[in-house]
C-alpha cells in the first residue's frame, strides 16, 4: 500500500522566491519523512514566471493557467480549482500569486489556503506596502503569513516577521530586507501547519 501524503500546491506569478524557500525547506528538513508532506505542484497564471523553472529544477510538476484566456474571474478560478484539485491538496500556498481570488475559490479551500503579505497586517493591506510604510513614518515594517479569507489580506495571522525601517530606506531596500525574512518565515509557518 502506498503512503498517503499531505500534498502542497503552490501558486506563483513571478520569480517564486518564496516558493523556492518552501521547496528547499521541505527537502532540507525532510518534510516527506517527518510529516508525510510534499510539494506536488507549482501553478502559475503567467507562462514567463521564473519560478516555474525553479520548480522544474526540483522535479516538481508545473502548470500554467493564463487568466487572460478566461472570460471572467469566476471562470479562471473554476479552471484553477480543477487544476489544483487534481493534486488532492492538504494545503494551497499563495507565494506571490498576484490575483484576487473569488469568494467561491476561497470557500472551496477554507482552512487549507494561506498567503504571505509584505506588511505587518492588519496595517497596509493591498499593494505598495513598503512605500506606504515609509510615507507613514513607520519605524518597523515586515511580513505576515495568514489564512486567506474572502476579505483581502485578512484572516488569522499564522506568523509575522519584523524589520526596522531605516532612515535612508527606499521601497526597494525595505522590500529586499523584508523578503529575506519572508524566506525564513514562510517555510516555518508551513511546517507548523504540517506538524
Amino acid at each position: 500500500m502506498s503512503a498517503v501524503y499531505k500534498n502542497i500546491v503552490i501558486l506563483i506569478s513571478g520569480s517564486g522566491s518564496n516558493m523556492a524557500a518552501i521547496v528547499r525547506a521541505a527537502e532540507r528538513r525532510h518534510w516527506a519523512d517527518r510529516y508525510g508532506a510534499r510539494v506536488v505542484a507549482v501553478i502559475s497564471n503567467k507562462a514567463e514566471a521564473g519560478g516555474l523553472g525553479v520548480a522544474r529544477e526540483h522535479h516538481i510538476p508545473t502548470a500554467v493557467l493564463d487568466h487572460k484566456g478566461f472570460a471572467s474571474r469566476e471562470a479562471f478560478d473554476a479552471a484553477l480549482m480543477t487544476e489544483i484539485d487534481r493534486h488532492d491538496p492538504a494545503l494551497v500556498v499563495l507565494a506571490g500569486f498576484m490575483r484576487i481570488l473569488t469568494p467561491g475559490f476561497v470557500q472551496h479551500y477554507e482552512g487549507r489556503l494561506i498567503n504571505i503579505h509584505p506588511s505587518l497586517l492588519p496595517a497596509f493591506t493591498g499593494l505598495n506596502t513598503h512605500q506606504r510604510a515609509i510615507d507613514m513614518g513607520c519605524r518597523f515594517a515586515g511580513a505576515t503569513v495568514h489564512r486567506v479569507t474572502s476579505e483581502l489580506d485578512h484572516g488569522d495571522i499564522l506568523d509575522q516577521a519584523v524589520v526596522p525601517v531605516l532612515p535612508d530606506d527606499t521601497a526597494k531596500t525595505l522590500a529586499e530586507r523584508v523578503l529575506t525574512q519572508e524566506h525564513i518565515m514562510y517555510p516555518r509557518a508551513v511546517e507548523k501547519l504540517l506538524a
